[in-house]
C-alpha cells in the first residue's frame, strides 16, 4: 500500500517549477503530484497553468480527462475494479453492485473511515483471470463475490 505525504503547497509548487521546462510536461507533473501526494490538489491548478502558460481549464481538462488524477487524498487502500466487456461478461457488474453496497460508496467514492477508495478502470489486461480488480495495484483475477469480499475485509482490517 502507497503512503503519501501530507499535502504540502511549497513542495507541490517546487515539483511544478522543477519540471516544468519538460516538453509535454503538465503530465509529468501531475504524474509526479499524484506519486508524492496521492492526488492533485485544486489549489495547484493555476501555478501548473501559470507554469506551463496553459489556461485553468486545459489543466482541469486533463485531471479530470484521466481517471488516474483524483482531485481529493484517497482511502488508506485502493480498489480498482474492471469495467470492461471481458469482466462484465464474466459477473463484474453484480460484483460492482455488491462492493458498492458493501462500501456505502459510489465509484471515486471513499469510504467514511478512509480505508477504501473505490474506482473504475476500463480494462486491466487481465481478461483471461476476468473478473479482475487491482488492489493497490497489485492485480487480483478471477474474482467472485467471495473473493471480493475477502479482499475488502483485509483492507478494513
Amino acid at each position: 500500500m502507497p503512503v503519501y505525504d501530507a499535502w504540502d503547497k511549497d513542495e507541490a509548487a517546487a515539483i511544478v517549477a522543477g519540471l516544468a521546462d519538460r516538453e509535454g510536461a503538465v503530465l509529468p507533473i501531475l504524474h509526479a503530484l499524484l506519486d508524492r501526494f496521492g492526488y492533485v490538489d485544486k489549489d495547484i491548478v493555476p501555478v501548473i497553468a501559470e507554469a506551463l502558460n496553459l489556461s485553468r481549464a486545459e489543466v482541469h481538462g486533463t485531471i479530470s480527462f484521466y481517471h488516474d488524477f483524483r482531485s481529493h487524498p484517497p482511502g488508506r487502500h485502493v480498489i480498482k475494479l474492471c469495467r470492461a466487456e471481458a469482466c462484465q461478461s464474466r459477473g463484474s457488474v453484480a460484483l460492482q453492485a455488491e462492493i458498492k453496497q458493501w462500501l456505502g460508496v459510489d465509484w471515486h467514492g471513499t469510504t467514511s473511515d478512509g480505508a477504501i477508495t473505490l474506482e473504475p478502470v476500463f480494462c486491466l489486461g487481465l481478461c483471461a483471470n476476468a473478473p479482475a480488480a487491482l488492489v493497490d495495484g497489485e492485480p487480483e483475477g478471477n474474482l467472485d463475490s467471495a473473493a471480493l469480499q475477502a479482499i475488502v475485509a483485509e483492507a478494513r482490517a
